[in-house]
């Protein structure tokens, strides 16, 4: 299937690992421009080379920012003044019972999750606005509607963005511009991978995986962890013109965690 985004122009932010990695890997399949943003030269140098690895034609753009803090949004703004695609994927968690979780864990999680995007999309929604063209898309979490009581912050700041993504939505009324956001389940990152290695260390990797999503998410209706690249190959066609209809939605990207029939 052709989505029709090749020359697109397209900012995937953190997208120098885990989920980011793959839907700029997953953009560039289909022929757009990426800016791939990390936080050091050598992180975002090491993602351009893996995708290119795979994809040697691909057209990709080095971006060393942290988006997570005013200067960083500046610097980003003035390299890329302007863009088609706005994927706000940047975001932390931490699991840190409440009653532990301080004001400055709070404020951390809020200007990393929360504001890098308010920023980004106050700028980049007005030009997409103006051209009426562009897709701006959140990268939430099945916590948002599904709150993590060990990642109070986490989740708060989750289902904040839906709030945000529905709001920005409504802004685009009569346009070819959409805002969406995307909510991923509990993702096979490398992170993840490490994790679960050091709690079942003795169990071959597919074992230790089925054992952990049995144990600690037994909701999960595929009974396995979603792999990077399904979220990325989501988050390319929301972003492509095919997806011209998905207005103001949260899609659901978590295997069946949450037990809702809407």
């Amino acid at each position: 299937m052709n989505l029709e985004l090749n020359d697109k122009t397209a900012l995937v932010t953190a997208s120098s690992g885990g989920i980011g990695l793959e839907i700029a890997r997953s953009l560039a399949a289909e022929g757009a421009r990426v800016i791939v943003n990390g936080r050091s030269q050598k992180r975002v140098d090491e993602a351009i080379a893996d995708i290119r690895s795979q994809l040697p034609d691909a057209k990709l753009e080095a971006l060393v920012a942290d988006n997570s803090n005013v200067e960083g949004t500046e610097k980003t703004l003035a390299a890329f003044p302007e863009i088609d695609i706005l994927v706000n994927n940047l975001g932390i968690y931490e699991a840190v019972g409440f009653f532990d979780e301080t004001d400055e864990d709070w404020q951390r999680l809020f200007e990393t999750n929360i504001m890098s995007g308010v920023r980004l999309a106050r700028h980049y929604l007005k030009g997409m606005l103006d051209r009426n063209e562009g897709r701006v898309i959140f990268i939430s979490s099945e916590s948002g509607i599904s709150p993590a009581p060990e990642m109070a912050h986490y989740s708060a700041t989750k289902t904040m963005q839906l709030g945000i993504s529905r709001a920005l939505a409504e802004m685009t009324k009569g346009t070819r511009v959409t805002v969406n956001s995307v909510l991923p389940g509990p993702t096979l990152t490398e992170g993840v991978q490490k994790f679960i290695a050091d709690v079942l260390p003795d169990l071959p990797a597919e074992v230790a995986e089925a054992n952990f999503v049995a144990e600690n998410r037994p909701n999960s209706l595929i009974q396995r962890l979603i792999r990077p690249k399904e979220i990325g190959d989501i988050v390319t066609f929301v972003s492509s013109p095919l997806a011209a209809v998905i207005n103001g939605s949260n899609i659901r990207a978590e295997g069946g965690m949450v037990q809702s029939a809407f």
